[in-house]
């Protein structure tokens, strides 16, 4: 696991880690920072797993950018799916699962801007990246990445000197 990107987000990640904490979750393994002097001048955190989570903690409604997942268990796939969107947030997801055709089901409902099967944040330049809901508009990399960054518009022209009513009569109406 590589360092974060700075001292002040290893500090948020902390302290959602302790507001989870004081709300009522448990740090399952992690929780802090590294003991190992030779990550005494990088910006490391440990892996972290919570539990004993539930979905009005902040801990599930915040996004953390760091290296904790939140734990909560769940009946079936319905109940996943709908603990899943239970977010303002929707960037991305993972869906871990024996069945390829349950991963795509799954994948299918959920309310976010991408989703991996059996991994996690492998990025493709050809795919394209972009989130949901409060997690941002609009897309990069792939062809909708590039048409972001583009115009279009159409120019009609009639060449033949006549009068056309598009919607006119019914020999010459153009939708029927």
């Amino acid at each position: 696991m590589g360092p974060m990107v700075s001292a002040a987000q290893r500090q948020r990640v902390a302290d959602a880690v302790k507001r989870a904490q004081e709300q009522g979750a448990t740090v399952l393994c992690g929780g802090a920072t590294p003991s190992d002097p030779a990550l005494a001048d990088g910006y490391y955190y440990l892996p972290t797993a919570i539990g004993d989570v539930s979905t009005d903690m902040d801990v599930w409604q915040e996004e953390i950018f760091g290296p904790v997942s939140v734990l909560i268990p769940f009946e079936d796939e319905a109940e996943a799916v709908r603990l899943a969107n239970d977010s303002p947030f929707g960037l991305a997801a993972s869906v871990w699962t024996q069945g390829a055709a349950r991963g795509h089901r799954v994948a299918d409902h959920l309310d976010v801007g991408i989703v991996w099967i059996n991994d996690h944040h492998r990025i493709d330049p050809a795919s394209v990246w972009g989130g949901t809901k409060s997690s941002g508009i609009g897309r990069e990399n792939g062809i909708d990445g590039y048409l972001s960054y583009t115009q279009t518009k159409s120019v009609i022209v009639n060449t033949s000197g006549e009068d056309f009513d598009w919607f006119g009569s019914s020999e010459r109406l153009r939708y029927s």
